[in-house]
């Protein structure tokens, strides 16, 4: 894995250490791209405790950011088919008002968060409302995430790093 984020950083000249690699690499995984920031942002951390909540927040803005860009593409394709028939139940439409955006809040999801993006630009669902539930969604994956690998023993961490450059 290490080997094809330098091999996808080094293809676009992009910086592979520090926040700019952080903000980079959760922008991309946002995408359809099957990229994880997972890996870049706990280990930025994990060399730079200190700028923890810094390395958070720049993870949060790009991921929300690469969410906001399907949201966007969703929304394109959706003006580029006109031919499809909106619903036309009031009841269904405010259900999609109401709620839609809140489902946003599973963006994170593997597999599940980056068609939900699109699907809540082709619903034309309120940006600014999709912006603030992918932000708080996204937030508290990263949250929960770095939380979950900090409770990982460094022995561990030491035992598959060596195990992987046998490989």
């Amino acid at each position: 894995m290490e080997h094809a984020l330098a091999h996808f950083f080094g293809w676009f000249g992009m910086p592979s250490v520090g926040l700019p690699a952080v903000f980079i690499s959760a922008f991309v995984s946002a995408t359809l791209l099957p990229v994880g920031s997972e890996p870049i942002l706990f280990g930025y951390i994990t060399l730079n405790p200190h700028l923890y909540w810094m390395a958070i927040l720049v993870a949060t803005v790009g991921n929300t950011l690469g969410g906001m860009f399907d949201w966007w593409l969703g929304s394109l394709a959706r003006r580029g088919i006109k031919s499809i028939a909106e619903p036309t139940d009031s009841r269904v439409k405010k259900w999609l008002g109401d709620h839609g955006p809140k489902m946003l809040l599973l963006s994170w999801l593997p597999g599940f968060g980056d068609p939900l993006c699109l699907a809540a630009g082709w619903l034309k669902l309120p940006w600014k409302s999709c912006l603030i539930y992918m932000f708080i969604g996204k937030l508290l994956r990263y949250l929960t995430l770095t939380w979950l690998l900090t409770l990982v023993p460094d022995s561990y961490w030491h035992q598959l790093g060596h195990w992987l450059h046998l490989i």
